[in-house]
């Protein structure tokens, strides 16, 4: 990933397989970015501790869910992260423990990247994982939209402390 001049903060969702929960991060939260008109500062990816499903778009079950919602997931592609992701993003958030413990693993000692559970940013959520809907019924994936939606506005609000003002 390149960075543009004007980014400031780059942000990467990571889940298992990067088909489910985290594409619905990226794509909600690139929206409340884009809502908030912070689109030239703020960039938005995802990516899979794992590679099964590399290249592949998100899943249909989630697409649709998030569609319901007014939020595209179409144009993305899934990716596994790699030990560069740490020296580019400034937050890289995990939709649960176990990815967490994975990329406190992988993250080398020199790196800046916040790594933390995504729903630390969610009032109420802090230290719970976004449940994987994979397996489940669809009001799975309508769950993950309501958490994704709350941890995205808590994080945006942190974000946006931390961003220096635009001169106009």
């Amino acid at each position: 990933m390149v960075p543009e001049a004007s980014v400031l903060v780059a942000v990467l969702f990571v889940c298992l397989g990067n088909i489910c929960r985290s594409p619905t991060a990226e794509g909600i939260f690139r929206a409340q970015v884009q809502a908030a008109g912070l689109s030239n500062r703020i960039q938005v990816d995802s990516a899979g501790s794992h590679a099964y499903h590399e290249g592949e778009s998100p899943d249909i079950r989630a697409c649709a869910a998030a569609l319901e919602r007014g939020f595209d997931l179409s144009g993305q592609v899934g990716r596994q992260i790699k030990t560069s992701d740490f020296e580019y993003f400034d937050y890289i958030l995990a939709m649960d423990r176990e990815n967490l413990h994975f990329l406190q693993k992988m993250q080398p000692a020199d790196s800046h990247s916040r790594v933390a559970l995504f729903l630390d940013y969610a009032e109420g959520r802090e230290g719970q994982s976004v449940p994987d809907p994979y397996f489940g019924h669809s009001d799975g994936f309508a769950l993950v939209i309501e958490l994704v939606e709350s941890a995205g506005k808590g994080l945006l609000k942190q974000i946006g402390r931390n961003l220096p003002k635009i001169k106009t």
